[in-house]
Parts: C-alpha cells; sequence; structure tokens
C-alpha cells in the first residue's frame, strides 16, 4: 500500500505543479529540497514526510487531504470515520505538531481557537 500511496501522491504533486506552471526546481526551493528529490517525490520513489506534505500543501496552496483524495484507503478510512469506527490517533497528531516550527504553531493555534469559538456560537 505505501508504493501505491507514493504514486498516488506524486501524481497529485505533479498535477499541481503543473495546473500552476510551476518548475519542479522552483518547487523544490521553495521547501528547501533538492529539484531531484520533487522528481522522486513525483515519480513515488521517496515517500514524503510529514513536514515536507505541510510544506508542500502551503506552497501549493491546497489542503493536506487534496493529496489523500480519491486514494482508495483514504476513501475507506473515511467512511469509516463517518459510520464512528475510528478513534483520533492522538500520538500522530502530537508528533506533527511537534514538527512544526514556533511560526506555524501560532497560526495553527489561532485556526484552532478561530474554529473553536465559531463552534461555540452555534452550539
Amino acid at each position: 500500500m505505501e508504493d501505491n500511496f507514493n504514486k498516488h501522491l506524486g501524481n497529485k504533486l505533479k498535477l499541481r505543479r503543473l495546473a500552476l506552471g510551476l518548475t519542479q526546481t522552483k518547487v523544490a526551493k521553495a521547501i528547501n529540497v533538492t529539484f531531484q528529490q520533487i522528481q522522486k517525490y513525483e515519480k513515488g520513489t521517496n515517500g514524503v514526510s510529514s513536514i515536507r506534505l505541510l510544506q508542500l500543501s502551503n506552497y501549493l496552496k491546497v489542503p493536506i487531504s487534496y493529496f489523500f483524495e480519491d486514494f482508495s484507503e483514504y476513501l475507506i478510512n473515511l467512511e469509516k470515520t463517518k459510520e464512528g469506527h475510528m478513534t483520533v490517533n492522538y500520538n500522530f497528531l502530537i508528533k506533527l505538531y511537534s514538527e512544526l516550527t514556533s511560526e506555524q504553531k501560532v497560526k495553527f493555534n489561532k485556526s484552532v481557537q478561530s474554529v473553536a469559538s465559531g463552534i461555540s456560537k452555534v452550539v
């Protein structure tokens, strides 16, 4: 499954990059990797770390979920979540949060506070 996902993510990355008219070099510079690394991501040869995925989604102006769209395992898990069969993986969330820069953490915290205040107004 991991290889399939790497290829899926690579295809989504390439589609978005081309849609924005960006070169592999331009994307690589934006996230501080070589253009060869972007080539490997796009071919599915290398996996993308969580922090790189966050950087790519920010630079390409798409939500992280964009990279998971249309991937069969993601869709199955999405259905299970809707049915209430999955629990939150807090360890994963903590690891992901710990990899953020201080600036990213501030932005994230503001977003969470904004969403929380919106929910409390509805309830």
